[in-house]
């Protein structure tokens, strides 16, 4: 039996933006760990909002993530955090262009390999 989702089509899935560690000009970006530093700084914007204190996560955003992709280490930002906090996204662009970063929109693909 062939089960829907309702609003499957109507609702896509947020599009994402890979800031990547290679500048305008094909430079490495330094220092190694500005992914996880960017992405520390956005770990408190979460799906209904951040917990502080000991019941709060540890851990990354699921909206600004740290990956290495072909070889080159990115930050992957959904475009869901641009609705969920503006400023927080204007930040993260922001710091792409401020640095001369190579950003790309695409939408990350699950991995199915088992």
């Amino acid at each position: 039996m062939l089960r829907t989702v309702p609003n499957a089509i109507s609702h896509p899935p947020p599009r994402q933006a890979f800031i990547q560690g290679i500048t305008l000009d094909g430079r490495v970006f330094r220092p190694s760990d500005w992914a996880e530093r960017l992405a520390g700084a956005m770990s408190t914007f979460r799906p209904g909002g951040a917990r502080v204190g000991r019941s709060g996560p540890i851990g990354y955003s699921p909206y600004c993530v740290p990956n290495v992709i072909n070889g080159v280490k990115c930050v992957v930002v959904s475009e869901a955090l641009r609705e969920l906090e503006p400023m927080a996204w204007d930040f993260v662009m922001n710091f792409a262009r401020d640095n001369q970063l190579q950003v790309a929109d695409a939408c990350l693909l699950p991995d199915d390999r088992r």
